[in-house]
């Protein structure tokens, strides 16, 4: 039996990081896991565009009041399904943008049960396959004077 073709899939996200003495970064709770602001891409959207649309969705906050990195991008690559098309595999690219808040604000979450600020203090163990390498690429990238 011939294996499925991989229909491509686009998201964007992005990490909030504070910029306060003790930096906190923002995640989005879900029923059974933690995730951040993220979505599909709609149409030709850059993938810019998307995080910074997906993040004012999802958190309520305007784009214009982060400071986007752009020097940071972090790429992942994987496949998933979705019940609306059983039996079809898709090949997902997520790319995640780092932005930065003076401080912790609160968010108005609409999709999502909860939002909780969690100090930055890498390495993290909060979720292994997406965020925890995220995360690790972000502390890197710190490191690195960015």
């Amino acid at each position: 039996m011939p294996i499925p073709k991989k229909s491509p899939v686009r998201a964007a996200g992005v990490l909030l990081l504070t910029q306060e003495p003790q930096p906190r970064f923002l995640l989005m709770r879900h029923p059974d896991r933690w995730d951040l602001p993220k979505g599909h891409c709609d149409g030709k959207e850059s993938y810019l565009e998307t995080a910074q649309r997906e993040m004012q969705e999802e958190t309520g906050l305007d784009s214009k009041i982060c400071q986007f990195d752009d020097r940071f991008r972090f790429d992942l690559n994987y496949d998933v399904t979705y019940r609306k098309y059983p039996g079809k595999v898709f090949a997902k690219k997520v790319r995640y943008f780092l932005a930065r808040l003076p401080a912790a604000v609160r968010i108005e979450v609409s999709e999502h049960d909860a939002y909780e600020w969690f100090a930055w203090s890498p390495p993290h163990q909060i979720q292994s396959q997406t965020i925890d390498p995220l995360l690790a690429a972000v502390a890197a990238h710190l490191a690195d004077g960015s």
